[in-house]
């Protein structure tokens, strides 16, 4: 960055990808797995492969190691996501442009990874950055969003990216425990999966260029909360050796085996089904299930609403639980916290995620329209709100910006970097907070959940709709990604490009802004957080 100007590299990097060098044929790209060898293809210096099967597993069974192939299996496209309770039939117009979704082809034999690598069989000993997707618990896949391309990571940090498709929704996490052995995981089997993929990384990394010893597992949304499920999982570990959690620790508590077992209960009952009859469940078809589970959801919410008890997360939905086996300490216990002691930690989240102005059209509202919206919010709490958030950023001037600050996903990833920096002889924890303001659609989406991601994964050019694709983007782009593989490298995101980040403790809260002028500051929004946390 110090030679060139910025301007120089953007049209270098446009002719470069005119002119992209692309590698096919049948013996291009060619190694091999424990199941067998694979054909990939070479994109830009990147051996590139898709849709290799990690596991396969029957409905509501455990994963198992794939049926080997003879010969060498083609490994070009992406395989196929999880059948999804909602199918996308229809989207805003708008947002979607920002997002620009790939939604894939469904199948519940969706255990599939891909992988990007700059050499294979050379001897060299990558890092292993391992990618878990959002969409909460419920949705989502390793294609979904333009910026989960991992060819511009791995060429720029000479690293290995794997990302994975797993079993979600019902698929995924339906307790079927009661009804027997065959059974007995299926509670966690999303979470199976993943360790099912690191278990592959362990077996085949060495084949793909990459370092099994150097994993880390980096997740955003649904993601970063399914980091925090592997850093619970006793079995999973030794599997991975950092952690990065990106807008993920929104779940703190996972439902018990009394809950999860009455939804599956509640299932059979929808389906007029006798708990003799369990087998069946496993060839209903899937759109007749999802709606037994959708129904079974309701039910046990209420009930347990009736009985006075929490509905983890935003509201009852699909998800890991707390089975005593595969996942036997809730997320944030003192047991979970110490199985990953010595898991260094990078955890954040973006300054707006979900905003309040978009759903109240208040994007370009008045000070007297947002002032409204936050009395009739905050009632006697407004005028501390207020109070709290203009001392947390003072520089920002936008009415909306009031209203804007994300106060869903932060108090959680506090919480989180809190009690882990608090582990007495534990590996750090860097706490990071991304503000940048996308231009896009004059500013109107700032810094929306995933904003991040573009940043991370170095995809400026891949995701101009929600970067903007300008010179500073760019220029973040460089740093933001510089940190997360040097993360994943040693476990100390520094560079020369950032502030010096320094660990994150309970007194000093050390948080590194990345924006156009990144920034280190100290517990910013503490009063805030306070303020508006459940009394």
């Amino acid at each position: 960055m110090k030679k060139y100007s910025i301007a120089i590299l953007m049209a270098l990097s446009s002719i470069s990808g005119a002119f992209a060098q692309l590698q096919t044929g049948e013996n291009v790209a060619v190694t091999n797995t424990d199941a067998g060898k694979v054909r990939g293809y070479i994109h830009n210096g990147v051996f590139t492969y898709k849709g290799i099967p990690y596991a396969t597993a029957n409905r509501f069974e455990a994963p198992a190691k794939p049926k080997a192939w003879q010969g060498v299996r083609s490994s070009l496209s992406y395989g196929p996501v999880a059948p999804l309770m909602d199918p996308t039939t229809n989207v805003a117009d708008e947002s979607e442009f920002i997002f620009h979704h790939d939604w894939g082809y469904a199948s519940e034999d969706c255990m599939r990874l891909n992988v990007w690598t700059p050499g294979i069989s050379d001897g060299k000993k990558r890092p292993v950055m391992f990618w878990i997707h959002g969409g909460g618990y419920t949705a989502g896949s390793s294609q979904e969003l333009p910026s989960y391309d991992g060819e511009n990571l791995a060429k720029k940090g000479d690293v290995v990216v794997i990302s994975i498709n797993h079993r979600l929704n019902i698929l995924g996490y339906l307790d079927l425990s009661a009804y027997g052995e065959k059974y007995k995981h299926s509670a966690n089997l999303s979470i199976l999966d993943m360790k099912a993929a690191l278990e592959w990384v362990k077996a085949n990394a060495a084949s793909f260029g990459g370092d099994p010893d150097n994993v880390t597992i980096f997740g955003q949304s649904g993601g970063g909360a399914k980091v925090n499920n592997l850093m619970a999982m006793p079995s999973a570990k030794g599997l991975f050796h950092k952690a990065v959690n990106q807008s993920g620790a929104f779940r703190a508590a996972m439902l018990e085996k009394t809950e999860t077992q009455l939804i599956a209960a509640e299932v059979l009952k929808a389906l007029n089904l006798q708990p003799n009859q369990v087998d069946s469940l496993q060839k209903v078809p899937f759109e007749k299930l999802s709606a037994a589970g959708k129904k079974a959801l309701k039910v046990v919410a209420d009930k347990m609403k009736a009985e006075g008890k929490p509905v983890v997360g935003f509201g009852l939905s699909w998800g890991p639980s707390r089975d005593g086996d595969v996942l036997p300490y809730q997320l944030f216990s003192p047991e979970a916290f110490e199985l990953s002691k010595n898991i260094p930690l990078m955890i954040g989240t973006v300054k707006n995620e979900f905003m309040p102005s978009l759903g109240a059209g208040l994007s370009n509202g008045t000070q007297e329209q947002v002032m409204d919206f936050i009395k009739k919010r905050y009632a006697d709490k407004a005028d501390a709100y207020v109070a709290a958030v203009k001392k947390a950023f003072p520089k920002d001037t936008k009415p909306s910006d009031l209203i804007d600050v994300d106060l869903m996903f932060r108090p959680g990833a506090v919480l989180q970097a809190n009690t882990k920096a608090a582990v007495k002889g534990g590996a750090p924890v860097y706490m990071y907070y991304f503000a940048y303001q996308s231009p896009v659609m004059d500013g109107k989406y700032k810094a929306i959940h995933c904003s991040e991601l573009p940043f991370v994964f170095n995809n400026i050019a891949r995701c101009e709709e929600m970067s903007g694709g300008t010179k500073e983007a760019y220029v973040l782009a460089d740093k933001t990604s510089q940190a997360w593989i040097n993360f994943a490298r040693t476990g100390n995101p520094n560079h020369a490009g950032l502030p010096k980040w320094e660990p994150y403790t309970v007194e000093k809260g050390t948080t590194l802004f990345f924006d156009n002028k990144s920034e280190i500051r100290y517990h910013h929004d503490k009063e805030l957080l306070e303020l508006m946390a459940p009394k």
